[in-house]
């Protein structure tokens, strides 16, 4: 099996901690999800259920990235993050610093806005699961309390990502009537 790398550290945040995260929660009302997570120490994990859960993880990120697309991003757009205009015909001389800034800014980005809608499909299900939606206590304090940190430190990174990448590849204002993103 191949070692975590630079390679694929980004998909790895970006999609498969996120999506087991979401899978946990769901795994509250589908008993074959448990075994995969071998959540019962009785149950010892196999390597067709490290498989499935692995591949399972990865498909439900994506989903769930796709709804911090719809949601998130949309978020931070409204609130105050426009998307910065950008001249790709810059890129060429400056694909390596480009793919610099995906890696250290926008990966991270895609990590903390998946696990912000990741955690909370954890938590709705648990809550539903247990029947105490309308129970408060410290659990749902934590909950709050990473939810607000997730959320922030995704608009952190999306803004320094913009912010760099407008400098890196901005559209110069003598050119911006001309180009469009």
């Amino acid at each position: 099996m191949q070692s975590v790398s630079n390679a694929n550290f980004g998909p790895l945040i970006a999609y498969l901690v996120p999506g087991a995260t979401a899978l946990w929660g769901i795994s509250e009302f589908v008993p074959s999800l448990r075994s995969w997570f071998a959540i019962v120490p009785m149950q010892t994990p196999t390597i067709g259920g490290f498989l499935y859960l692995t591949v399972a993880s990865i498909a439900c990120g994506m989903v769930v990235s796709a709804i911090r697309w719809a949601v998130v991003d949309s978020f931070h757009r409204v609130t105050g993050l426009p998307l910065p205009a950008l001249d790709f015909s810059k890129l060429g001389r400056n694909v390596e610093a480009f793919n610099l800034l995906i890696e250290i800014h926008y990966k991270h980005f895609q990590f903390y806005a998946n696990e912000f809608v990741a955690l909370a499909i954890a938590y709705v299900s648990y809550r539903i699961n247990h029947g105490n939606v309308c129970l408060l206590g410290w659990l749902d304090a934590g909950f709050l309390a990473i939810e607000a940190i997730l959320v922030l430190a995704s608009r952190d990174t999306l803004r320094k990502y913009d912010l760099r990448s407008q400098q890196l590849l901005g559209v110069d204002d003598t050119e911006s009537c001309c180009v469009s993103s």
